[in-house]
């Protein structure tokens, strides 16, 4: 005769296999158990399983409820799972409307003499052989998914709540396979998906590479966790500064604002918490070392560490390094700055495609607005122009500018309550006034246009002028990121040309002579070599055009 199986042991090891509670397991076997019961004994019989620790087995009992006795009016409602008082009373069995009685069902081989025995005494009232060789290959069946599937739901569950907490964090995984653009990374017990609009675009990944990824989101979904990975959020930045920066773990240096454009370039702004402690110099570390590991886990994406400062202004012009800024005009109402540049800055601050400034409003929280010293004066002096034409006196008009008020057509879409703010505007002098602004606006809108077209062709000219027609200060001043007091210093230190700059092999020499620091030279270095190709090329195109006129008017002679 087979012998009972103890399942002590077989849970003690599925426990510590899968990592999942023996309780849990317990309660999945006897639903198990309880599942395949119903289906081979009948889906209507109130049947429960229970583990009995001592024996190591599963025991099955059909639940009999004790109830009044029936009549015409309230018939037994469940023939099969109650029992009228006075049947029990009749086999002896002394229980009151509302006791419970649990009958074993036997369902092993090794069981068979106490079923039958139970079965002479109760069969009629249980009306079922309590005693059968197994459950059916259907039966059965449903045991085996019963518990394949609650194991796997114990597993998800084990996952979600060891992940839950974990959002927000830095976590490293192996690339495992790419779903529809979206990456699978393995991270040991589970799987995270690292999706399309979360990627870097200039990074790909093959199968196998270790990746480090910003934990954004961990969802309970009916087939297991999902864990939402990320390595364009700006969160990302900010923990791998935490990691590598000592003095941020402990609280010492803060990140005050960060912003990013995943790939291309990022701005972090930090403050220090201890007056001895430099919090750039703290994230960029020895020899540049601490930004650098950042720098190469985002692959090559450059990164400003910016000074914060309480002073929007000065915040403003630290963010904009390293171009150099001549003055700020604040307007706090509207949170918007107007930041005027020297000429030779103004590709510069403003950035590749706007990148520097679109950067900087967003890690100040400043809308900004960036225009050349040379414009400011354009500007200064059509609204003077357009002031004038509508009668507005000098002194006005200097208040009117002051308050972001550029030409006629803002007088004419102000608010009256708003204009009669203005020493000498009254409420019965606007309709007029406004009259005369909206008519002005449209010789306005014309100059404006005709100066664009003007400023355009200028532009087109300058840029095409023959190198060979250039002085050394205006070659100088066409390398991005040069102003008129860095030429001079490079000047005093001994490279008063561009190839002078260009053939200096030494980078640490150039920067040391010229003050410059190390940073500001690689960028000047770099941008020289840019500057010596382009200016190459723009000689090669205009002696190539010079040639062709000359061949053309030989011809025609």
């Amino acid at each position: 005769m087979q012998q009972n199986v103890n399942l002590n042991l077989i849970l003690d090891q599925v426990a510590k296999d899968k990592g999942i509670d023996r309780a849990k397991l317990i309660e999945i076997l006897e639903e198990a158990i309880g599942s395949a019961a119903k289906r081979h004994f009948g889906l209507e019989r109130n049947l429960k399983a229970r583990y009995d620790e001592e024996k190591g087995q599963v025991d099955l009992f059909q639940v009999l409820t004790i109830v009044p006795d029936p009549t015409e009016e309230a018939p037994l409602a469940d023939p099969v799972n109650m029992v009228p008082v006075a049947v029990a009373h009749e086999k002896g069995i002394d229980v009151e409307p509302g006791d419970e009685l649990d009958f074993p069902i036997y369902y092993r081989v090794e069981d068979e003499a106490e079923a039958r025995a139970q079965d002479e005494q109760w069969g009629d009232l249980l009306k079922l052989k309590t005693y059968r060789r197994s459950f059916g290959r259907i039966a059965a069946q449903t045991a085996k998914q019963v518990m394949i599937q609650g194991t796997r739901n114990a597993e998800r569950e084990n996952v979600f709540n060891e992940y839950k907490d974990r959002k927000g964090e830095v976590i490293t995984g192996i690339v495992r396979r790419f779903e529809r653009g979206n990456v699978i990374v393995d991270l040991g017990r589970a799987e995270a998906v690292l999706p399309v609009r979360e990627q870097v675009p200039r990074e790909s990944y093959r199968a196998g590479d270790r990746i480090q990824a910003f934990v954004m989101d961990v969802l309970r979904e009916s087939k297991g966790p999902q864990i939402i990975l990320s390595r364009a959020s700006v969160e990302l930045l900010k923990k791998l500064f935490e990691m590598e920066v000592p003095e941020i773990a402990e609280g010492v240096v803060v990140i005050e604002a960060a912003a990013r454009e995943p790939g291309g370039r990022a701005k972090i702004a930090v403050s220090s918490r201890d007056s001895d402690v430099d919090p750039v110099g703290a994230c960029v570390g020895m020899k540049g070392s601490r930004v650098q590991a950042v720098v190469q886990e985002l692959r090559g994406e450059k990164i400003d560490i910016v000074p914060w400062d309480e002073d929007p202004a000065r915040f403003v012009c630290n963010a904009l390094a390293p171009a150099e800024v001549s003055r700020v005009l604040l307007d706090e109402q509207n949170r918007a700055m107007e930041i005027i540049v020297p000429d030779d800055q103004l590709s510069l601050a403003i950035g590749r495609r706007g990148q520097n400034v679109r950067l900087a409003s967003q890690v100040t929280g400043w809308k900004l607005d960036i225009n050349s010293e040379s414009r400011v004066k354009e500007m200064r002096e059509f609204a003077t122009e357009s002031f004038g034409a509508i009668g507005i006196p000098e002194q006005t008009q200097e208040m009117l500018y002051a308050h972001g008020f550029r030409k006629a057509q803002d007088v004419a879409n102000a608010a009256p309550e708003m204009l009669t703010q203005f020493p000498g505007f009254t409420m019965d002098m606007i309709p007029d006034l406004q009259k005369r602004a909206r008519e002005q606006s449209i010789e306005d809108a014309e100059k404006e246009m005709r100066l664009e077209q003007e400023r355009e062709a200028a532009r087109i000219a300058e840029a095409r002028r023959h190198p060979d027609s250039l002085t050394q200060e205006e070659r100088f001043a066409r390398v991005r990121g040069v102003g008129e007091k860095t030429i001079e210093q490079m000047k005093l230190a001994g490279y008063p040309t561009v190839e002078t700059v260009h053939n200096e092999a030494d980078v640490n020499r150039f920067a040391d002579s010229t003050g410059l620091g190390i940073k500001k030279a690689r960028q000047i270095k770099h941008a020289v070599g840019v500057y010596l190709e382009e200016e190459a090329k723009l000689r090669a195109e205009l002696d190539a055009e010079k040639a062709r006129q000359s061949g053309a008017e030989g011809a025609g002679a």
